[in-house]
């Protein structure tokens, strides 16, 4: 069969034709790169008071951990009221309804709530400890968590950020460029280990190289796309930065996603031939594996700096090979990424297997 394949690369600097916008594209620089841990004090009078019970934490002192891994979420308490209680709740600012408890403890007894509480413990290291510690770390786990003191009339709390090291990898239809709701982004996101990325997380991938030339779905219902290199089609002369269409229609608008995926708990490998879509799965049976995800590659190569000069096939029909040391006859590209051949057909017996166990 002869075809003509397009290499593309999808971390790194992206060197993929641009496409041009028919509409004003606005740049996005924010001050600060990464999420912020912050003390506040709150009470019936106006105005920020200094904490009198907790002890504030460092700032921008995020807690980081990976899918799968244990977390402590620090409190402490530096004076210890005679009557009180610690309430832990998971901040979610587009959540509507009750706010999402983890946890409600005093100095004798605490009781688990929601989701999170089944994967919640307080370690209590010491009598003034009131952190809290999160198992299993899952994906959507990221985000900010508030340790309340509840006091009577002497309320205060401390706000922690948790962040899940991950990577950010973005994601096409096979039926081309600007196929997915948000919703149908979601999904896909899912199906290939990951969820849809925060702007944090886009962020920070941004700051470590990402450049993406095609607008996707992010976990808040905006869409944006990142900019190391400004070129005219993508957003024309402005600075780099992190390009966005703003929120868009969940049901209507359609776009590419972003998403966003940790470490795992099995390991990448490579079986080389020449296989056809159906006989690469087979080849990945037969060492008691199973075609990769496209998630498990892109972890592959975050965390193990998985490096292989081959196309194989992954699970949802695409070709893709994984680059640490860039080198001329392995795309051509100088920035390591996971470089991709899009969807050949499925009949084609070209490449060899990514597999997963």
């Amino acid at each position: 069969m002869i075809g003509h394949l397009h290499l593309h690369n999808f971390t790194g600097a992206e060197r993929e034709t641009p496409f041009m916008m028919n509409f004003a594209v606005i740049l996005l620089l924010t001050s600060s790169c990464f999420a912020w841990t912050s003390a506040i004090y709150t009470s019936n009078r106006q105005g920020p008071r200094k904490l009198k019970y907790l002890l504030e934490p460092l700032m921008h002192a995020d807690v980081v951990a990976r899918r799968g891994e244990n977390a402590t979420l620090p409190c402490i308490l530096r004076i210890r009221p005679s009557h009180y209680k610690v309430k832990w709740t998971k901040l979610e600012p587009e959540h509507v309804g009750q706010e999402n408890i983890i946890m409600i403890s005093n100095a004798h007894a605490f009781k688990p709530y929601g989701h999170l509480g089944p994967r919640a413990s307080l370690p209590k290291a010491h009598t003034m400890d009131a952190s809290l510690r999160l198992r299993g770390l899952e994906l959507e786990d990221g985000g900010m968590y508030r340790c309340e003191l509840v006091n009577g009339i002497e309320d205060e709390s401390v706000v922690i950020t948790l962040r899940i090291e991950g990577v950010v990898f973005p994601y096409q239809s096979k039926g081309g460029r600007y196929r997915f709701t948000f919703h149908e982004a979601k999904e896909v996101c899912a199906q290939q280990d990951g969820t849809l990325a925060s702007y944090n997380q886009l962020y920070r991938a941004w700051t470590q190289g990402l450049d993406w030339c095609n607008a996707g779905w992010l976990h808040d219902g905006t869409v944006h796309y990142p900019i190391v290199n400004p070129r005219p089609a993508c957003g024309g002369e402005l600075l780099p930065g992190i390009r966005s269409y703003g929120p868009k229609d969940k049901n209507h608008d359609r776009f590419d996603a972003f998403c966003f995926t940790s470490q795992t708990s099995g390991s990448v490998f490579y079986t080389s031939g020449s296989f056809s879509f159906e006989q690469a799965g087979h080849a990945c049976q037969r060492q008691g594996g199973e075609l990769a995800l496209v998630g498990h590659l892109y972890s592959a190569w975050h965390f193990q700096n998985y490096d292989q000069c081959d196309g194989g096939w992954l699970s949802d029909g695409s070709v893709r090979f994984p680059i640490s040391s860039p080198r001329e006859h392995c795309g051509g590209i100088p920035e390591a990424g996971v470089r991709s051949f899009g969807f050949p057909n499925k009949t084609m017996h070209l490449y060899g297997a990514y597999c997963y166990k």
